[in-house]
């Protein structure tokens, strides 16, 4: 933990004390789902690295074990990510996503899930698959794996495991998918756009040899504020700003061919075409307010782009939210949930306004032409949601 983490977890310790696993405290009270969305627009979800190892060496990543300094690793420990839990669970955060680094790489992640989905937060997992055995599929199974996302980068599978330098990584995700389709967990893929991605639909058609119940397209990073190390200046991933326009047009029209799930919504994709033409965006991003970012050192960001952290976990409560629209980065997993729980938050709106007497306000926020878009998005992606 770095000085200012610690100083922070020191400080704030007392107010954990009714959160803590030694008063028997469980999660805050739950709300029914209509209930959530009216009351707080719908849950709130947060990525946690818990480690900075991998395993892999992606060219287009710098958590790549031959791109990243080795005496700079570091992991949470199982008390730490305890706490990130109890913490996440008294703010309303309804998943949290493990990742890293490479999370299938931490000796405590069972538990980990395991003690988020005791406390009713729906626990998932982002990795490269490469670390998956019998064994650990099972026991983030029966410790309650909510879902799973795993990258792949082509439809080639020789060109994918020589990019990831991980041999036989395809057959493994194979495997672990059969077995959690067999247990009822989705399974998705994460694709980055890239230079490896040539033809779309042969890659579709990978996807789903290999089990996946969905795809996701992730947007090239080149350059992060945050601690976040998913980004490089790899040749892979350089685009002209019209070269990366005409590949969200190649993704609208796959999604309009194709009956297999893919998650990103042609309305997020449509924004981040504008953001590009730096054009205005009809979509802020809600990072920061339902969406989180919180990194091996315990330090909260509102999102990977974000240069400046919003606090320490331990100081995390309703008085660090942010709602400000912001459209500075392209970040799929922040940008494109937005569009799909604008609805809500805008229902949470008109609620609150209505309850406090403000007819015209909740009028105004009634008449938004954007939540039909929302409800558009949902629509499209209803076969991915309903199983998260």
């Amino acid at each position: 933990m770095n000085e200012r983490s610690a100083a922070s977890t020191t400080l704030s310790k007392p107010a954990l004390a009714g959160l803590s696993r030694s008063s028997g405290s469980k999660s805050a009270k739950r709300l029914s789902p209509a209930a959530e969305i009216l009351e707080r627009g719908g849950p709130g979800y947060l990525q946690f690295a818990i480690t900075n190892i991998c395993n892999a060496r992606c060219d287009f990543c710098s958590f790549a074990v031959d791109r990243f300094d080795p005496k700079q690793r570091k992991s949470v420990t199982l008390r730490q990510a305890q706490d990130v839990v109890d913490i996440a669970a008294a703010n309303h955060i309804g998943y949290l996503l493990f990742v890293g680094g490479e999370p299938l790489a931490h000796k405590d992640l069972r538990e980990m899930v395991a003690y988020a989905a005791e406390r009713g937060i729906k626990p998932m997992v982002c990795t490269n698959g490469s670390l998956w055995t019998e064994t650990n599929v099972s026991a983030l199974a029966d410790a309650g794996l909510s879902s799973v996302i795993m990258s792949i980068d082509t439809h080639d599978p020789k060109v994918h495991e020589a990019h990831r330098g991980l041999p036989g990584v395809c057959e493994k995700i194979r495997r672990a998918n059969a077995f959690f389709a067999s247990r009822g967990i989705q399974c998705t893929a994460s694709v980055t756009i890239s230079k490896l991605v040539r033809d779309y639909d042969r890659l579709l058609a990978f996807v789903e040899s290999l089990g996946f119940d969905s795809l996701t397209f992730s947007y090239p990073l080149n350059s992060l504020g945050s601690s976040y190390l998913s980004c490089s200046d790899s040749e892979l991933i350089q685009y002209t700003d019209e070269e990366l326009i005409e590949e969200f047009e190649r993704i609208k029209r796959l999604k309009k061919r194709s009956r297999f799930p893919i998650v990103n919504p042609t309305a997020s994709l449509a924004d981040m075409q504008r953001h590009l033409r730096k054009e205005p965006e009809r979509f802020g991003c809600l990072g920061g307010y339902k969406y989180f970012y919180l990194d091996w050192n315990l330090d909260l960001y509102r999102c990977h782009y974000w240069e400046t952290p919003m606090c320490s976990i331990y100081e995390f409560d309703e008085s660090k939210l942010i709602r400000d629209g912001c459209t500075r980065c392209m970040i799929d997993c922040y940008r494109d949930p937005s569009v799909l729980q604008f609805m809500a938050v805008r229902l949470s709106d008109f609620w609150k306004a209505l309850r406090s007497g403000r007819l015209l306000k909740a009028g105004k926020l009634l008449a938004d032409r954007r939540i039909l878009l929302s409800l558009g998005a949902i629509w499209e992606s209803r076969k991915y949601i309903r199983r998260v």
